[in-house]
């Protein structure tokens, strides 16, 4: 009788994971053009994986509880400024930017300047949604011939930094202030204006910069990692 018993006794089911209740990724999107961003919500659907929200630098510093920012590029100043005004509060914050086109050494001083990411405009939904996790997820998200490029510089920092000092001596703090205005985006016009100098002072003071460093401009200038090592030193 036991064994009848036995036999007909069904075995327990499993729990399956309730995916339902997962979290969406929360996206804050800086973007000016109400049009634009009406279009960038478009691209992740109507599903619940994500929730997009339109946003501004003083609102995220505020809510702290986006998992990515993605800043559209433009053509101003304010973008790299914005951008490292806003990694010096929050260090930890995933930002992905995104834009039209974008050379190789745009991708590399978004990612200098502090962006997990950069995707072009004319980026597929899929592929818009895949840099979201990825990078909410703690990765990368750029073409592979400029994150190698990127850990080359990295890794070859050290030499570089002692091989383009000047004397052994490091820049002044007049050229780490110039360096570090020049690293997020400012031309030398508001440079000039910023440090009451001249632009004929601060053209010189950029000159000297690229010989002691050895970069062939001030793009690569600014997202040398030897420039990043210096402007981390204390004035």
């Amino acid at each position: 009788m036991k064994k009848a018993e036995k036999g007909v006794r069904k075995k327990k089911a499993s729990p399956r994971k309730d995916t339902s209740a997962r979290k969406p990724i929360r996206v804050s999107v800086l973007e000016s053009d109400p049009l634009r961003f009406v279009g960038l919500r478009a691209l992740f659907g109507s599903g619940a994986e994500f929730h997009v929200r339109s946003s501004t630098i003083p609102a995220i510093l505020k809510a702290l509880d986006d998992d990515v920012v993605l800043m559209t590029r433009n053509r101003g100043t304010a973008f790299y400024s914005g951008m490292t005004a806003l990694k010096a509060v929050r260090p930890g914050v995933r930002i992905i930017v995104t834009g039209p086109g974008g050379s190789d050494e745009d991708i590399l001083r978004a990612i200098s300047a502090g962006a997990k990411g950069y995707i072009r405009d004319d980026a597929t939904p899929a592929e818009f949604k895949q840099a979201i996790r990825m990078v909410s997820g703690g990765s990368v998200w750029a073409p592979s011939r400029v994150l190698a490029t990127f850990i080359e510089r990295v890794t070859t920092s050290n030499t570089s930094h002692k091989a383009n000092t000047h004397d052994g001596q490091l820049i002044s703090s007049r050229q780490r202030q110039v360096l570090r205005l020049l690293a997020a985006g400012r031309p030398n016009r508001e440079i000039a204006k910023e440090l009451g100098l001249t632009e004929r002072t601060v053209k010189a003071h950029v000159a000297e910069l690229l010989r002691k460093i050895g970069a062939p401009n001030r793009i690569a200038l600014s997202v040398h990692p030897v420039s990043h090592t210096l402007l981390a030193v204390a004035e």
